[in-house]
């Protein structure tokens, strides 16, 4: 491949836009026992290689080109075969510092059984064409599309989100199955009130994540699509922890849904989200053991269950109402942005002399990041250096001038306290 010998455990970063080739890549390298590490290829050349550092990639496959000679020259035997593994996804976390999520290699049964849970929980079929809106750099639209393949279904991939060719591909391709975040709900809605909304007939899976949807969105999906399509699930990078039907979610407002089958939720007196998983669905952070031992414990009854350190209550039934995401996590269009990692990157301008990321509400996507800063700095070079060391997602929309951040009496930054103070209700 290329002139680079991989071999069974290699690590393999995949920097460019996602295909179905992509995804015939990323299959055949998990059935060779290898790990795909999908990242945006958007990142800067400082985030390439601040992520990259930790990770040590056998190969970076940053043009289409060598994408599709690896694809050509997969062996038979690896195509499309059973994952011995997951892809290796990347998490910032909340210090800032990348890190990859590794499954490391499945026993047979445990790879079996990795797919019969996507399979089972989703029903995919040979008969399930899978629309892929999302990139496929992230964890849930590759998922989706895999479960689907690994069915005897296909995928469509229109390429970067566009609402008309969406809408095309709906007409053309008629799609069973489909996972969106809201922000993408709201795009395609506003596009269909001034074309008219397509026949959604063919849909039997519309699935939801990545963000809080407003409830009056919620209740136009539910309108729009086919009764009984329409779910939302609650999950990380390291793992799933819920699925709900909309149906559900119409009893109970706010929830998103009980713990997957095999999976079990707990709490701690302050509300710490625990989920207990099946052993395919185990993971260490790549290089960490620190931070892998905080993120795991060993419950009562002898099972191991994770955190990812979000907050929420579980009613009497068993379904799970969110009251927090990670401290400080912003969500914006479905991606995560940590704000440690955005404020690292603007300290290093010259005249910036405190900063601090924040979010505040936005129609479109959710949450949009902004940034209040200290210092005798123009805007325009801040724009400039984001634009030079963070992707879009990170680059605040907003910047607010400040004498001083408002701190507690342990220096922590008020972050509501920002929020308020630029004129917006403060995020949850």
């Amino acid at each position: 491949m290329d002139h680079v010998e991989l071999r069974e455990g290699s690590r393999v970063a995949l920097l460019v836009p996602g295909s179905v080739e992509y995804v015939d890549l990323v299959m055949s390298l998990l059935a060779a026992g290898m790990f795909p590490i999908p990242l945006d290829p958007r990142l800067t050349a400082y985030e390439r290689d601040r992520i990259l550092a930790g990770l040590s990639p056998d190969l970076v496959v940053d043009t289409p080109e060598l994408l599709a000679s690896m694809v050509r020259h997969t062996p038979a035997q690896h195509r499309r075969g059973v994952p011995r593994g997951r892809p290796m996804h990347v998490t910032s976390g909340t210090t800032g510092t990348p890190k990859g999520v590794y499954s490391g290699l499945l026993t047979e049964q445990q790879a079996a059984a990795l797919v019969a849970e996507e399979r089972d929980l989703w029903g995919f079929t040979a008969t399930d064409v899978n629309l892929v809106l999302s990139p496929l750099h992230h964890s849930a639209p590759l998922r989706f599309a895999m479960g689907t393949i690994l069915a005897g279904g296909r995928i469509v991939v229109p390429g970067p989100f566009d609402p008309a060719a969406v809408t095309a591909a709906i007409e053309r391709e008629r799609p069973t199955t489909m996972f969106c975040v809201p922000a993408h709900l709201q795009r395609l809605f506003a596009h269909w009130d001034e074309v008219g909304v397509p026949d959604l007939s063919c849909f039997r899976l519309v699935a939801h994540a990545g963000a809080p949807c407003p409830p009056p969105l919620k209740h136009r999906l539910i309108a729009s699509f086919p009764p009984g399509s329409t779910w939302e699930f609650y999950g990380s990078t390291e793992g799933q922890f819920t699925a709900c039907r909309s149906e559900e979610w119409q009893e109970r407002p706010g929830t998103v849904g009980r713990a997957r089958p095999g999976r079990t939720l707990s709490l701690d007196d302050d509300g710490t989200i625990w989920c207990t998983v099946p052993e395919h669905a185990r993971f260490s952070y790549f290089g960490d053991p620190e931070k892998t031992a905080a993120a795991w414990r060993t419950t009562d009854d002898g099972r191991r269950a994770f955190t990812v350190g979000d907050l929420g209550r579980i009613d009497e039934a068993g379904y799970l109402h969110l009251d927090g995401r990670r401290e400080d996590l912003i969500i914006s269009g479905g991606v995560n942005v940590y704000p440690l990692e955005v404020e690292n990157a603007l300290r290093e301008l010259d005249g910036v002399v405190d900063v601090a990321v924040f979010a505040r509400p936005d129609e479109e996507w959710g949450q949009r990041v902004c940034a209040a800063v200290v210092g005798p700095v123009a805007e325009a070079s801040l724009v400039a250096h984001a634009r030079e060391r963070l992707s879009p997602p990170k680059r605040p929309k907003t910047w607010l001038v400040v004498d001083e951040l408002p701190r507690t009496s342990t220096g922590k930054v008020r972050r509501q306290q920002l929020s308020r103070l630029s004129g917006e209700p403060p995020q949850a």
